[in-house]
C-alpha cells in the first residue's frame, strides 16, 4: 500500500479553524483522522473547530484528556473525538468501543502513536508543527494509504 503525502501552512489559528471546517465538510461515519503533534501544536484547536463547523448549533468542545473519549450526534453521524495521552493499555481501547467507533463513526484521535498496531489502515494523518520563526503559523503534514483522501487533499492543499 502506498501512502501519499502533502503539507501545508497554517499561518494563524484561524487559518487552522477554516481548515478543520473544509475538512468537516467532507468526512462521513467510518472515516478517521489521526491528529498527532506535540503538545501546544494546535490537535485540540484543530478538533474543536472540526467538531464544531459539523453540529446545527455550535457548542463547547472540552478536550477528552482526562475522560479519554468525547462522543457528539451530528448531522453527519455519530463524531468520538478521543485524546489517548493517558491511555495505559491497548486493551482500554477496546474497553472504550473505539475500535468499533473506527468502523461506524467519525473518528478523530489525538496521540494516535498510542495505538500501535490497531492504528485504522483507512486512516489520515494529519501531523502539526510548530514554526520556531512564528508563534502562530503551523506546519501540517497530512499522509494517507487510502486512495478516498486523494480528492479532498488536492482541493484543500492546492
Amino acid at each position: 500500500m502506498t501512502t501519499e503525502t502533502a503539507f501545508c501552512t497554517l499561518n494563524s489559528p484561524d487559518d487552522t479553524a477554516r481548515l478543520a471546517a473544509q475538512i468537516a465538510g467532507a468526512l462521513r461515519p467510518g472515516d478517521c483522522l489521526l491528529l498527532d503533534g506535540v503538545i501546544g501544536a494546535g490537535k485540540t484547536h484543530f478538533a474543536r473547530h472540526l467538531i464544531q463547523s459539523l453540529m446545527d448549533v455550535p457548542e463547547d468542545v472540552p478536550s477528552p484528556t482526562f475522560t479519554l473519549v468525547q462522543t457528539y450526534d451530528v448531522p453527519a453521524g455519530e463524531l468520538w473525538h478521543t485524546d489517548l495521552y493517558r491511555l495505559s493499555s491497548l486493551d482500554e481501547l477496546e474497553e472504550l468501543g473505539l475500535i468499533e467507533a473506527f468502523d461506524s463513526a467519525i473518528c478523530l484521535v489525538e496521540w494516535p502513536d498510542r495505538l500501535a498496531e490497531l492504528t485504522p489502515a483507512h486512516a489520515i494523518r494529519l501531523k502539526l508543527a510548530l514554526d520556531p520563526e512564528h508563534e502562530d503559523r503551523r506546519r501540517l503534514t497530512l499522509s494517507w494509504s487510502d486512495m478516498k483522501w486523494r480528492p479532498l487533499m488536492e482541493r484543500i492543499c492546492a
